[in-house]
């Protein structure tokens, strides 16, 4: 078979078909999303339930997300914290977080998400510390704003996720003039040259196209 990106999407169908399978809730959510015309960008359900295993693995009770948009990660960390866990979760449109509660509170995972509206370079600053782990899925032009309160807020061992960093391979090009492309390398340049991470990424290719995630520890 030939590697196109048609043949990368049915590979991802059939990885949720085997792996994820059916769940009313979480497509509850999408559709919910697609009616409210918010756009396509949530984390693919195999990306989903790669989020959920590493919350899980890593024994987070405590959870920030960065970037909330219709509630679908949202719903895969809050069922990974368990009923005594916590997710915050930062959406800077309101009229996402409106869709977001929602569907968060439909999937019976609603007394464990607190959701704050507002920029993250506003909020980041006003939570308190203490999360087991950080997933940053917001605007790339201010990742590295991000990955900075990640530390603050984390404590050694908290684990950070950091979406969307393939860039369709963008990200080899210096000369890029894109600012998701150079907010993005920025970022993975912080999460190689700050001390406080330790960190590696894996480009990948599936029904998001040709993208990446980079997994690091605070250290």
């Amino acid at each position: 078979m030939d590697s196109t990106p048609a043949a990368w999407s049915d590979a991802d169908a059939y990885l949720a078909d085997l792996l994820v399978g059916h769940d009313p809730d979480l497509e509850a959510a999408l559709a919910a999303q697609r009616d409210a015309g918010l756009p396509a960008i949530e984390v693919a359900p195999v990306s989903g339930k790669l989020l959920n295993l590493i919350a899980r693995i890593s024994g987070a009770r405590r959870v920030l997300e960065i970037g909330t948009l219709g509630g679908y990660s949202t719903i895969w960390l809050a069922r990974a914290v368990g009923p005594e866990g916590r997710v915050v979760t930062v959406e800077a449109e309101g009229d996402n977080a409106a869709v977001a509660r929602a569907s968060i509170d439909a999937a019976g995972v609603g007394d464990r998400v607190d959701i704050r509206i507002g920029r993250g370079a506003d909020v980041l600053p006003t939570l308190v510390g203490g999360f087991d782990l950080v997933f940053i899925d917001a605007d790339k032009e201010s990742n590295t704003i991000y990955l900075d309160w990640a530390a603050r807020l984390g404590h050694p061992g908290t684990v950070v996720v950091l979406d969307n960093i393939g860039r369709e391979g963008e990200i080899v090009r210096e000369d890029s003039a894109d600012p998701k492309v150079i907010g993005t390398r920025d970022g993975l340049r912080m999460l190689g040259e700050d001390p406080r991470f330790d960190a590696t990424a894996l480009q990948t290719v599936g029904a998001k196209g040709w993208d990446g995630v980079a997994v690091a520890l605070v250290v």
